[in-house]
């Protein structure tokens, strides 16, 4: 038998074992003083490992955007000569009153019938107006069929001052191409609008109209950097109808993690209708990381930070057979690209480059 106490008391010897009271109480004394030594090693740890995580963030990422461009690709073709042409910069003065920015992979198809709608209404547009001019700039993204030879008939029997092609020499995703041909653009104003003509073009004037009213609320017409984005908010209750539980699953997840993570002031941040000042294009295009479909998001993102004032209004939008969007697979990629954007820009990974 265990003794855990002895002594005298009258002479009499006696001794007294400890109740099970006392045990638990002692047990639970040690378990506490033990789980109170160990958080400042727990936060160590933690401290330790954030550390490590931002090292390699940092370590693996530049700060600012690195834009990759090859040689051939600071060139446009003229199919009337067969000569290369240089192409000109963002950051020279605009010669154009509107530049529109295509990209297009493995476009040949659907192409077409976005550039017959488009030139209509330009064309008609510069006869009514003589101080409107314009240019489409088709980003051909690597393809691999004969997206930049459709293209070129386009140049051919418009001329190259309305119609120029840049090929690029592989592909780099929707935002890489719309971000070079940007780059390489002659507009007052630009507007990047998708291939597959989804959007009704002639509903350009909804978001000029737009950027008009914003320039004459701010600072009386001398605000010079503006964003409108093309809207499909509206049609959102028609499309859950229609699509499969799945895909709205996904979709309301997508927005919900695009306004918790970076952008809470554009409803539908992914319609391929927007309209920029040069002066916005500027400030935000030198300085966009991803490439691909989470590009807007952003682009966006950016303006917010800067204090962009951004506009959305509601276009006209059919859906149309072909998207290169793999529901599941794009979503994810986009899902982990919007952590990434908000994660990166938090912790100084990523920055605007410096004027």
């Amino acid at each position: 038998m265990q003794i855990a106490c002895c002594g005298v008391r009258s002479n009499i010897s006696y001794c007294i074992s400890p109740s099970r009271s006392v045990k638990k109480s002692l047990q639970v004394s040690g378990c506490l003083y033990f789980k109170i030594a160990m958080l400042p090693i727990l936060f160590g740890i933690c401290i330790f490992v954030l550390v490590l995580v931002y090292m390699a963030i940092t370590k693996t990422t530049s700060k600012y955007a690195q834009i990759e461009r090859f040689p051939n690709e600071y060139f446009y073709s003229d199919p009337l000569t067969n000569k290369k042409e240089k192409l000109p910069s963002l950051f020279d003065p605009p010669t154009k009153s509107l530049s529109v920015i295509v990209p297009a992979y493995n476009e040949e198809a659907r192409l077409p019938v976005m550039l017959k709608e488009c030139l209509e209404y330009l064309e008609m547009r510069t006869k009514s107006d003589n101080a409107f001019s314009f240019e489409i700039l088709i980003v051909d993204d690597g393809s691999s069929d004969n997206t930049t030879k459709v293209s070129l008939q386009y140049s051919l029997k418009y001329g190259c001052d309305k119609i120029r092609v840049l090929t690029l020499v592989k592909n780099r995703g929707k935002g890489g191409a719309v971000r070079l041909g940007v780059l390489s653009s002659r507009g007052r104003n630009i507007l990047f609008a998708d291939a597959d003509g989804a959007t009704c073009f002639p509903d350009i004037e909804k978001l000029e109209s737009s950027l008009k009213s914003f320039q004459d609320s701010l600072q009386n017409g001398k605000c010079e950097s503006i964003i409108i984005c093309g809207s499909r908010a509206h049609l959102e209750q028609e499309a859950i109808a229609t699509r499969s539980f799945l895909r709205n699953l996904l979709m309301h997840g997508f927005h919900a993690l695009v306004w918790f993570f970076a952008v809470r002031t554009v409803r539908d941040t992914q319609c391929g209708f927007k309209l920029f000042t040069r002066k916005a294009a500027q400030e935000t295009f030198p300085s966009i990381h991803i490439e691909r479909w989470a590009f807007d998001v952003e682009l966006l993102f950016l303006a917010e930070k800067m204090n962009i004032p951004i506009g959305e209004v509601a276009v006209k939008w059919t859906e149309i057979e072909g998207s290169k969007v793999v529901p599941v697979l794009s979503w994810i990629q986009m899902g982990r690209d919007l952590f990434l954007i908000w994660l990166r820009y938090t912790i100084g990974a990523w920055a605007p480059k410096k004027k």
